[in-house]
């Protein structure tokens, strides 16, 4: 039989952990990347038990040091620091949190020797036969074989290829800043939801703390420091942005995919991560599901002989669970971000009686 052979477009988490699959069920993978090195950049990143599982697979979480925390302590809270909803452990098993860059070296630091990286290479198209498919680049540099994978991100030059009609990217409503804060950790974190404002943080497994926050705006609107947006909310939130250099605070306006979503294969093109189904972060699941969709496409290409079936296995799977995750996570969106005083307070009460029944429960 001979080698069997891929090219993934894109060495974001998704595509690094795809390569990394492909590469140990002994595909001989070239990973193209936009960027002049490969690496990844931004702030922490919440790992799920259905990614973890993945990245044990791979042999990734060895790199990770220390798993993490081990329960979760905090919830929902006001901007003036009432609790509204308290989490522990015993009702919800907590994530690894970790730094992007630090998760990407674990899961590079797994490549064997057929995994093959190129950086500085942008994609200008895909082109396919029944045999085989090609990645063109910009510069006319070919790269053909029996796959091609792109994660190629939210606006995912080859999904655009692939479905013009669909209309891609849908603003979400609200912008998103982003941090790592050198804080003494203050306790195990949580979220406050206000009135078109969301604050949240969490530990890192080193010892520092990430934190998120959003506010409803029009896109690309220039708004006021986010050190002036929060200041007046409880500790430790002023304490931990203030701890945070400015200029490593990241800023992006958030979107996700419009509904439905497009197919995930046609031929021999497989989309997969943000480039198939970009998802706003409430759930804390975007990098997990592109962990997800690599273990399931590299399960699917060892259990069946015909990749045309193990594709479509691939599709029927993923395209149906992910809907659901951005559906869910736009609704926890829509919720959070809520502005109207009356919507608010009647928001809040509800979460008060679910704290309520919570806290009975464990009683």
């Amino acid at each position: 039989m001979s080698e069997r052979t891929a090219v993934v477009v894109g060495a974001g988490i998704g595509g690094v952990t795809a390569a990394a699959a492909l590469g140990q069920l002994g595909w001989r993978v070239t990973l193209l990347e936009r960027a002049p090195e490969l690496g990844e950049v931004g702030a922490g990143i919440s790992v799920w038990p259905n990614a973890i599982k993945v990245l044990d697979g791979l042999g990734a979480t060895k790199y990770l040091g220390d798993a993490g925390i081990d329960a979760i302590q905090g919830g929902l809270r006001r901007p003036d620091g009432k609790w509204l909803v308290r989490v522990s452990g015993a009702v919800m098993e907590a994530p690894m949190m970790v730094h992007r860059a630090r998760l990407h070296d674990a899961i590079t630091a797994t490549f064997g020797p057929t995994v093959e990286t190129r950086t500085g290479v942008t994609v200008a198209r895909v082109a396919q036969t029944p045999y085989a498919a090609t990645v063109v680049s910009e510069a006319g540099e070919e790269f053909t074989a029996d796959l091609v994978v792109a994660a190629d991100g939210l606006r995912s030059v080859v999904r655009t290829a692939l479905n013009p009609a669909h209309p891609g990217p849908r603003y979400s409503g609200y912008t998103a800043f982003r941090g790592i804060s050198e804080v003494d950790r203050p306790d195990d974190g949580g979220e406050t939801w206000g009135r078109g404002y969301r604050f949240g943080y969490l530990p890192l497994v080193d010892g520092r703390v990430y934190w998120y926050a959003t506010a409803t705006a029009p896109e690309q609107a220039s708004l006021a420091p986010v050190t002036e947006l929060f200041q007046d909310w409880h500790d430790p939130i002023p304490a931990i942005i203030g701890k945070t250099p400015p200029e490593a605070v990241l800023r992006n306006d958030v979107y996700d995919l419009a509904l439905p979503l497009p197919p995930f294969v046609q031929g021999r093109v497989v989309l997969l991560g943000d480039a198939a189904h970009a998802m706003t972060p409430n759930l804390g699941q975007g990098a997990c599901a592109a962990i997800q969709d690599a273990g399931v496409l590299a399960e699917v290409l060892e259990r069946y002989g015909d990749q045309a079936v193990a594709l479509a296995s691939y599709d029927r799977i993923r395209r149906a669970a992910t809907t659901k995750l951005i559906r869910r996570s736009r609704q926890m969106g829509v919720l959070g971000q809520l502005s109207n005083p009356f919507a608010t307070r009647s928001r809040d009460a509800v979460l008060t009686l679910v704290g309520q029944a919570l806290r009975l429960k464990r009683t």
